[in-house]
This record gives C-alpha cells, sequence and structure tokens, in this order.
C-alpha cells in the first residue's frame, strides 16, 4: 500500500485486474473513473462498464464524464485532490489540464512494449503481425498517445498458436502486477523515467471490419496470425460463393495448390492452399449459423475438394 490517494480510469474487462490489485492492496482509491454506459445486446439495453461493476461492488464512487476535458469534470478532479491517477484502457486522451493535477503523475498501464505497438489494439496487432513476445509497461502520461517516459517493462511470450483471447488475459493480469511494482518503486524513489524513442515506434490502429477478409495470396503463417489476431472482432472471414465463412482457429500445414483452393474436405479436416503452405481450419462459422469444429461443420455442409474460397481483397494493414 502506497498511503496515496489515487483515482482509477478504466473501462473494459481488460482494466479489472488492475483494479482489484489496487482493492487487494487496501490503497486510498478515492474514485473510479469510467465511460458512460452503453447500449449492448438485442434489447440496446444500457449497460455498465466491467470496470464500473467492480467498484460498485467494493462500494467505490464512480464517475462517467462523456468528455474528461470538460472544465467541470477538471474541476471536481481537482478537487479530489488525488495523488496519481492510475489508468488503464479508459478510452479517451486526457487533457494536459487534468494531467497535471496529482503530484505523482498519471500513470498508464499500456499492453506493448513501447514506443513498439502505441494506440488501440496493440495485442491484436502484435499477434496479426507474427511477434513472438509481447509485454506490459507502465509509464507517465502526457497529451500525446503513448508517448510518455516509461517506468517499468515486463515481457512475456507469445505462443506461435496463441489467440487473442488468451494474450489478453494474460496481459491483463501481468499489467496489474506490473503497476503494482511500479507504484512501490516509485514510492520508494527507485525508478527515473525513460523518455520514449520515437524512431522505434509504431503504431497499432484499431481494427475494422474489413481487416478481416483473409487474401488467400498470402503464406499460411501469416493467414494462420490474422486468424489467431483477430479471433474475438472482426474474426477472419472469407467467401465460399455469396455465403461469408468466419474462420476462428487454424493449423498451418505443407500442402500446395492454386491460393484458396480447398484441397481436402473429408475425415473431418478442411485443408485450404495458400500462396505458400496451407492451413487446416478448424474452427470455423457460416454467418446466421453457429461456431463449429471442422468435423461437425463438414457434416453438415459440404465443401467439395476444389472448391475456390474468394481472396479478392486484403485483410488491412496495420504497423
Amino acid at each position: 500500500m502506497t498511503g496515496w490517494r489515487m483515482i482509477f480510469m478504466g473501462t473494459p474487462e481488460f482494466a479489472c485486474p488492475t483494479l482489484q490489485k489496487l482493492i487487494d492492496r487496501n490503497e486510498n482509491l478515492v474514485a473510479v473513473v469510467t465511460q458512460p454506459d452503453r447500449p449492448k445486446g438485442r434489447g440496446q439495453k444500457p449497460m455498465p462498464p466491467p470496470v464500473k461493476q467492480l467498484a460498485f461492488k467494493h462500494g467505490i464512487q464512480v464517475y462517467q464524464p462523456l468528455k474528461v476535458r470538460d472544465p467541470a469534470f477538471v474541476e471536481l478532479v481537482r478537487e479530489l485532490e488525488p495523488d496519481v491517477v492510475v489508468v488503464v484502457a479508459f478510452g479517451q486522451i486526457l487533457p494536459k489540464s487534468l494531467l497535471d493535477i496529482p503530484e505523482h503523475g498519471c500513470i498508464n498501464v499500456h499492453a506493448s512494449l513501447l514506443p513498439r505497438y502505441r494506440g488501440a489494439a496493440p495485442l491484436n496487432w502484435c499477434i496479426i503481425n507474427g511477434e513472438s513476445e509481447t509485454g506490459a509497461t507502465t509509464m507517465l502520461m502526457d497529451p500525446g498517445l503513448d508517448t510518455g517516459p516509461m517506468l517499468l517493462q515486463q515481457k512475456t511470450p507469445i505462443d506461435e498458436n496463441e489467440d487473442i483471447v488468451s494474450l489478453h488475459d494474460r496481459m491483463a493480469v501481468l499489467g496489474a502486477d506490473l503497476l503494482a511494482e511500479t507504484l512501490d518503486r516509485l514510492k520508494a524513489g527507485e525508478i527515473t523515467p525513460q523518455p520514449q524513442s520515437n524512431d522505434e515506434s509504431c503504431y497499432a490502429a484499431m481494427l475494422r471490419k474489413e481487416d478481416g477478409l483473409i487474401d488467400w495470396h498470402k503464406d499460411a503463417k501469416a493467414i494462420h496470425d490474422q486468424v489467431r489476431g483477430m479471433s474475438v472482432w472482426p474474426g477472419a472471414y472469407t467467401l465460399l460463393g455469396d455465403q461469408v465463412l468466419k474462420i476462428f482457429r487454424t493449423k498451418i500445414g505443407d500442402g500446395g495448390g492454386q491460393p484458396g483452393t480447398v484441397l481436402k474436405s473429408s475425415k473431418g479436416e478442411l485443408e485450404v492452399a495458400c500462396l505458400s503452405g496451407s492451413l487446416f481450419i478448424r474452427e470455423l462459422q457460416l454467418a446466421g449459423k453457429k461456431r463449429l469444429d471442422a468435423g461437425s461443420f463438414l457434416s453438415g455442409f459440404a465443401i467439395k475438394e476444389g472448391a475456390l474460397l474468394d481472396s479478392k481483397a486484403g485483410g488491412g494493414s496495420g504497423p
């Protein structure tokens, strides 16, 4: 426990392990700030963000400003007199007027090894780009986008078959632990903030739906990485005739043929040729149908060997 007056700012599930860590450490959390409730589901009923739900469970005051740069909200933060503000996947850029309030600054937990993969989707693009490791960075925030001085970093390997779901969950816990170490070492005066090198930076843009479209004129590993990095949203997809086919899990093979050609469609195996190598599709879904393993899918929907999956466009561009 640092004893500092603390405000936590975060929104999605990814931020919850860090908030829980602060609660478990008995930190002096004077408030939690999160995004407004948003409509979700078929009924479009407003739903509270995961961070709000966790804060309410522990009786912590919650604020949900539409815009954090609103002068009235900035003044509210000033009146709360925080010694430090902790920010994890909050979803808005903090203005300098807010960043300047806490004596010990605003500390962000970012899910990449900065200065690599600044931006909204660092974990997705790490996987899509075939990185073998990633990590978390704590930094002192400045008005730029993930450009502030770095405090601590922790690396972690990425398995060649790990998808965004597994990596997200691991990184959420790793980030929480790193934040706790950062607070303790800042309190002890053991950290000297290090400036980032812009020459080594790259940008991890927010994913778009069109980023999921598979271009079979790429090698098997590149498509495999695309599938892993987009398994939650937007989902990697291809076209079979006029039908959209989402692909969630694959395995690299050594088959060959015209890119996009179905090489095998029997005995529970669906293999497709790529520019180099092939992919075994392990889990997939037709639009409007259930997500199924390849065996179950093929037992109810015939795909002929020699059929061609559409690859008219590429899968988007990233860092």
